[in-house]
């Protein structure tokens, strides 16, 4: 049996803690051995099947499409218990176009081999497109009443097996899934508990993260099920129907441990200091893990700046960094820190490489976003494949028994390791003080008189102008030149307004971004595009997509 198997069941059997589901409309907990003993009943109906759809084998690939925590905590655990594999599908929205989204996910469940979507409230109208499209299913509320007092028996899972089929939330629309194992995840799960010194018995964590996500799958409902600390959890759309709940919830139960992307703390934030004085108390939280998406200081300030007064201490923000590639973590900084910014000379940087602090002039600002976790080693390699040493900026790589060992595609398997066992993130960055520094995307860098200059840099300074959306800015690289000519490299900035569509107010937009952009970075624009809310690509987990960004723009011009 795998160790990440043997984990989850002693939970079942030990764990006093449990899982509080259906805030703000009515609370719902249910203790941790009450969910495994669902599961185990979930698992018998699986393996037994139907008439019409055949009971799970060893090794099965299974999606899921539920939005209710409630739901899915057991079926996913059922899944673990026959032996197969669980992949979170993409959930549609009601901006999305069902015939589009039935094609992805077909392309989805043939590149996993799935043989069975479990289908969840409140997706269970969904129903009639599998079927149309011949899409094995069952919903979930069938499987409760198939498996009434019949308790089957988990099944012996290797390390080496497939725990979870990560979909990966990438720049790009072609569907890829990282492949978990059970070595993988035990491994991330450990060395997350010891880097966040988690206390199963006073810990209470505090999500409303999408599932279909690895920070909101692993690290807010695989965790507290696998060591059995106490949950509460909402979905993404009470969170993002009333941010303050969010707060409400730590406040109201004593929560300790939270994690959101960094726009969310941005939007927290602004909640906060519209809220009345005495209204909440936020001196629980221990926690404030910042992760999956580039952290902007000013954003963090405001956001600890602002809850000051109801008790946040600025110190419970813990920067992270993590990918869908070691299952979740990478590093974290160090509990209790608080945010720690590397203030560095921004010429030193773009044009040498180095990350140098900076005296005077210009400079930029990263978050260390701490040592790497326990089991997972971090280099720094250069463009000539040689280690580079502290402080030289190069692609970070790493290695591990958190680390994938590849991918599926739509083209077949893909392995993710070099010879030595290393895995190329993509991102480059720089440690320093064992700390790791992410700077952008290494596909993203913008390269323009001999300087690389990372879009962040950009979007953070075009989404101050007035009345840009918040968090709704991108650059995207551009080649200019003509055919035969030697092609320039250039950059656009995309920025979401609510004012589009005015030709006075767009080109008041256009300036004022151009401005902040030349005067923080240096560089100006070769065009300034304003979209309408929810035009903007992005993915399903809500990260910007700089290529099909770059897709969109270049079809206007």
């Amino acid at each position: 049996m795998s160790r990440f198997l043997a984990m989850l069941l002693e939970s079942a059997t030990s764990s006093t803690k449990g899982m509080t589901t259906g805030e703000p409309a009515g609370a719902v907990r249910r203790g941790w051995p009450e969910v495994h003993a669902s599961a185990r009943r979930i698992a018998a109906a699986l393996q037994h099947g139907t008439p019409d759809v055949a009971g799970l084998q060893r090794g099965a690939a299974v999606g899921i499409l539920a939005g209710e925590p409630a739901s899915i905590a057991p079926v996913a655990q059922a899944v673990w218990f026959t032996g197969g594999s669980v992949t979170m599908l993409h959930q549609p929205t009601a901006r999305t176009d069902l015939a589009a989204w039935a094609e992805d996910t077909v392309s989805v469940l043939r590149m996993i081999d799935a043989k069975l979507v479990l289908l969840g409230a409140p997706f269970d109208a969904l129903a009639p497109v599998l079927t149309e499209r011949g899409i094995a299913f069952r919903t979930i509320d069938s499987l409760h009443s198939d498996g009434e007092g019949v308790v089957a028996d988990a099944a012996v899972a290797d390390e080496d097996d497939t725990a979870l089929l990560q979909l990966t939330s990438g720049s790009t629309a072609e569907p890829k899934a990282v492949r978990i194992t059970h070595r993988n995840l035990h491994a991330n799960i450990a060395g997350m508990v010891v880097a966040s010194a988690l206390d199963v018995e006073r810990d209470v964590m505090v999500s409303w993260l999408p599932l279909f996500h690895d920070m909101g799958m692993v690290g807010f409902l695989t965790v507290p099920m696998t060591t059995g600390l106490e949950l509460v959890s909402v979905t993404p759309s009470d969170f993002l129907s009333r941010p303050l709940l969010w707060a409400e919830l730590i406040s109201k139960y004593g929560g300790t441990v939270t994690a959101a992307p960094n726009f969310a703390y941005a939007v927290l934030g602004r909640q906060l200091a519209r809220a009345d004085d005495g209204s909440l108390d936020l001196s629980s939280l221990r926690i404030a893990m910042n992760g999956a998406e580039p952290i902007d200081p000013d954003a963090v300030e405001a956001f600890t700046a602002a809850g000051a007064r109801f008790g946040l201490r600025p110190e419970s923000v813990v920067a992270a960094y993590g990918m869908a590639e070691t299952a979740l973590g990478v590093s974290f900084a160090p509990v209790g820190t608080g945010l720690e910014v590397d203030r560095i000379d921004a010429e030193q940087l773009e044009s040498h490489r180095r990350a140098v602090p900076a005296v005077d002039g210009p400079f930029r600002r990263f978050p260390k976003l701490g040592p790497p976790l326990p089991g997972i080693e971090v280099r720094v390699v250069g463009d000539d494949g040689a280690v580079l040493g502290e402080r030289e900026v190069g692609v970070l790589q790493l290695r591990g028994e958190s680390v994938t060992p590849g991918y599926l595609t739509v083209d077949g398997p893909v392995s993710t390791l070099d010879a030595d066992g290393w895995l190329d993130t993509g991102d480059e960055g720089y440690v320093v003080d064992g700390a790791v520094v992410v700077c952008g995307r290494r596909k993203d860098v913008i390269i323009m008189g001999g300087r690389n200059i990372y879009p962040t840099d950009i979007e953070r300074a075009a989404a101050q102008a007035a009345d840009v959306r918040a968090g709704n800015a991108v650059a995207v690289r551009m080649l200019s030149g003509t055919e035969g000519a030697r092609h320039r490299e250039s950059f656009f900035v995309a920025v979401e307004s609510r004012k589009a569509g005015d030709p006075e107010a767009e080109q008041v937009i256009r300036k004022d971004v151009t401005r902040r952009v030349v005067s923080e970075v240096g560089v100006r624009p070769a065009e300034v595009v304003v979209f309408g809310p929810g035009i903007l690509p992005k993915t399903p987990s809500g990260k910007l997509r700089r290529a099909a960004t770059g897709e969109l723009l270049r079809a206007r011009v």
